[in-house]
């Protein structure tokens, strides 16, 4: 072989190695490392873990406890999240992102972040609202119909904040794209729910946590990663 050619391929082998260094998991398969459930110092004991998957359970929640949102321990403003989920028939949550971790100014993490609304579309009554059915920017942007798996079906999905653009993409396909900040967004958020005098800091900071909903349904989540960019 040419020593040409011997360089090309080692300059592709390094540029592979590069992109997968440029990715960090959020979840380990193994413990909740790097995660708390909003208010907590520990994720609730409702997320367990099992073959590499990190689900909500639930039966596990007694009394208001064990459950919650499980929130990243860092904060990230440019970046990629990937992962894949599943939800329970006639079940509900969300990805958020840019949450503000402050229990004692924000009562929830929705009063801040943005979802990425997860939800069975066939089961779930709130799917009745165009705007809130899985793949939306929830109750801001709708989305095509026609790209996500119906429940029990794993989904992916992935998250891009960059220069100001945010695009949300479920199984290979871009179902929202959208400039973060400008008139049209606040426009978005003045005719949404989030207009609410409750929720006056909610997508003005664009920068933050990422949070897994606690909707109080089963819920599944795994190969959690994300790039910084």
């Amino acid at each position: 072989m040419k020593k040409g050619f011997v360089a090309v391929f080692a300059l592709l082998a390094l540029t592979q190695v590069n992109a997968q260094e440029k990715w960090t998991s959020l979840f380990d398969g193994k413990t909740t490392t790097g995660w708390h459930s909003y208010g907590e110092k520990t994720a609730g004991a409702a997320w367990k873990i099992d073959n590499g998957i990190l689900s909500l359970d639930p039966s596990l929640i007694k009394n208001g406890k064990g459950g919650g949102d499980l929130v990243t321990d860092q904060s990230f403003d440019e970046f990629h999240l990937a992962l894949e989920w599943k939800v329970s028939k006639n079940g509900n949550s969300g990805i958020m992102f840019f949450v503000q971790d402050d229990p004692s100014k924000y009562e929830h993490t929705f009063h801040t972040g943005p979802e990425f609304q997860i939800i069975d579309n066939d089961g779930h009554p709130d799917a009745k609202n165009i705007s809130h059915r899985a793949g939306n920017l929830y109750d801001l942007i709708p989305t095509e119909e026609g790209h996500v798996n119906p429940y029990g079906e794993w989904n992916i999905v992935d998250v891009i904040s960059k220069k100001g653009v945010l695009e949300l993409k479920m199984n290979g396909v871009t179902v929202v794209k959208t400039h973060l900040g400008d008139d049209a967004w606040k426009e978005l958020i003045r005719r949404s729910k989030f207009a609410k005098g409750d929720m006056p800091d909610f997508g003005k900071v664009f920068s933050g946590h990422i949070v897994l909903q606690d909707h109080g349904n089963e819920v599944s989540f795994r190969n959690i990663r994300i790039q910084k960019l």
